[in-house]
């Protein structure tokens, strides 16, 4: 599903409007109904009472609608205005003049103080403040309403997005709203889908409100979730030649686990011949635990990470496999990372970069960009801030802009990993993947991640599907190690041995999507 920046849904209501002919009041109406819709279907109405908390915004439209249609099936609204009634406009203020001839009770707060006792009395809350409009801080009358909303400990159905998240970053503004569940209109917005705000959303659902599919399907939408891919029929006929043949440049002294599991992964992922190029001394070490990896041993510099002697005979290696990975475990001695260098501008089949690999080429973009072959990176924020010279903070606060920006630049797949990482392509594409769990922040974890993505490009996807596949088949993994065991003590090998369970259950689904979690439904 395309997912819209605020400015973007801005310019989709507009064309609705003007171009399709869909009357403003038509389109809140249709998102009111279908709040309804949501929250009469978790909680039920005739015979309850819910407070509607509305700004001065169109989202406080929304809410009277919500109000409104409460009312006709049997409950008692009471309508609280966060800010001035008075500056609602077009089908807002329509929808007020409505709710005042149908004496739904309407006041404007002032002292939250008062207002304790009254919500309390209440069976559910509407949160209709704020909306995708908000950008600045919440302070003042707002927060403390927010707050009183948060302890109520009453349910709470948000519209479109909980009051006081961002809905270009999912960044929560000062306070926000901590939504049951969240109906949001036309699109998910980016900020329903990025963490903080995806937290505070509760369960997701959307509504496209009567917009045509040519607004809400339309390709100039660059931003979307990483659903569910076919991977291609594993051949009656297949070998291990046939399936994938992968060179993973990893391992150091000292570094025994990463080249382990991303050799490992990719047969676990169903890849056929993982060939690991690790360092003499740290070959027996994990041949010990993956004696199906096919070894190469490297001589090694004096700490006991791959010399740059090694060169031509990785080159030669290289031109005979499907993929190359790079980076896992290699250390950061600079004589490796020479080698990494050289090894970046002189593979010529695809190749992924990840760990050890991101520091050695970071500052040096023009050897990825000028690289003729595809490239794939994985870097995790901190790696990320490396390769774009910008603090971690600074690319949490705009995720999607600076992967855009970066994979560009790099002409390169990115995936930026964390909670619901993201899959940049060189065309300014952005896949938001919704498997996985806090369970996976675990050493090794990322090691996974490179050869799941190696093994799918064994099998036959096209680079792009391989690697958003990779993804969404390493959080899959991950939640099903959580059903099995717990978030909590969660190792990369747990995940590793899930890996062929997660193929087991994505191919169960031929004929539709397998999200993880079943977040999203149209209402």
């Amino acid at each position: 599903m395309k997912i819209s920046s605020v400015a973007r849904m801005r310019a989709m209501d507009r064309n609705a409007i003007e171009q399709f002919g869909i009357p403003d009041q038509i389109l809140m109406e249709n998102a009111g109904r279908a709040s309804f819709g949501a929250l009469a279907g978790e909680w039920g109405v005739k015979g309850k009472r819910y407070a509607v908390f509305c700004g001065s915004g169109n989202n406080a439209g929304d809410g009277l609608v919500v109000a409104r249609h409460i009312l006709s099936n049997g409950g008692s609204p009471v309508v609280f205005f966060v800010g001035d009634p008075e500056r609602l406009s077009g089908a807002a203020k329509n929808n007020r003049i409505i709710a005042s001839k149908l004496s739904i009770p309407m006041e404007r707060v002032t002292d939250v103080s008062a207002l304790k006792s009254v919500v309390l009395g209440m069976d559910g809350i509407v949160d209709a403040i704020f909306g995708t409009g908000l950008a600045r801080e919440v302070s003042g009358l707002y927060r403390e309403v927010i707050e009183l909303i948060n302890q109520s400990g009453l349910k709470v159905l948000s519209l479109d997005i909980p009051s006081g998240v961002n809905g270009d970053t999912g960044a929560v503004l000062g306070a926000a709203v901590r939504a049951d569940q969240t109906v949001t209109f036309g699109l998910p917005k980016i900020g329903n889908m990025l963490y903080p705000g995806y937290e505070f959303c509760g369960k997701l659902s959307v509504t496209h409100i009567s917009f045509p599919p040519l607004l809400y399907e339309d390709e100039g939408i660059k931003i979307e979730t990483n659903g569910w891919l076919p991977l291609p029929k594993r051949a009656m006929t297949a070998h291990k030649g046939s399936v994938g043949d992968a060179l993973f440049v990893a391992g150091a002294v000292g570094y025994y686990g990463a080249p382990y599991f991303s050799a490992m992964s990719f047969l676990k992922a169903g890849g056929g011949y993982a060939r690991l190029a690790a360092p003499e001394s740290v070959v027996p070490f994990v041949a010990a635990n993956g004696p199906e990896i096919v070894f190469v041993p490297q001589k090694q510099t004096y700490v006991g990470s791959i010399a740059m002697e090694n060169r031509e005979s990785l080159l030669a290696l290289a031109a005979v496999v499907d993929m190359v990975v790079i980076g896992p475990g290699l250390s950061m001695c600079e004589e490796t990372a020479g080698l990494i260098r050289e090894l970046v501008c002189a593979v010529e089949k695809p190749l992924l970069i990840d760990g050890d690999g991101i520091t050695a080429v970071a500052g040096h973009p023009d050897l990825v960009g000028s690289r003729r072959a595809p490239t794939v990176l994985t870097p995790h924020p901190g790696e990320m801030a490396r390769l774009t010279g910008k603090s971690v903070p600074e690319i949490e606060a705009d995720r999607i802009a600076i992967l855009q920006e970066t994979c560009l630049n790099m002409h390169a797949y990115i995936v930026l990993k964390g909670a619901h990482s993201l899959i940049g392509t060189p065309d300014g594409r952005v896949f938001i993947n919704l498997t996985g769990n806090p369970g996976m922040a675990s050493a090794g974890v990322g090691d996974l991640l490179t050869g799941t993505i190696a093994a799918m490009f064994g099998q036959g996807l096209p680079l792009e599907e391989a690697v958003r596949k990779g993804v969404y088949l390493h959080g899959l993994a991950g939640d099903l190690a959580a059903l099995d065991k717990g978030q909590d003590g969660m190792t990369a090998g747990d995940l590793l041995e899930h890996l062929p369970y997660a193929l087991k259950e994505d191919r169960k689904e031929a004929d539709g999507p397998l999200n993880g979690l079943d977040f999203l439904s149209l209402v």
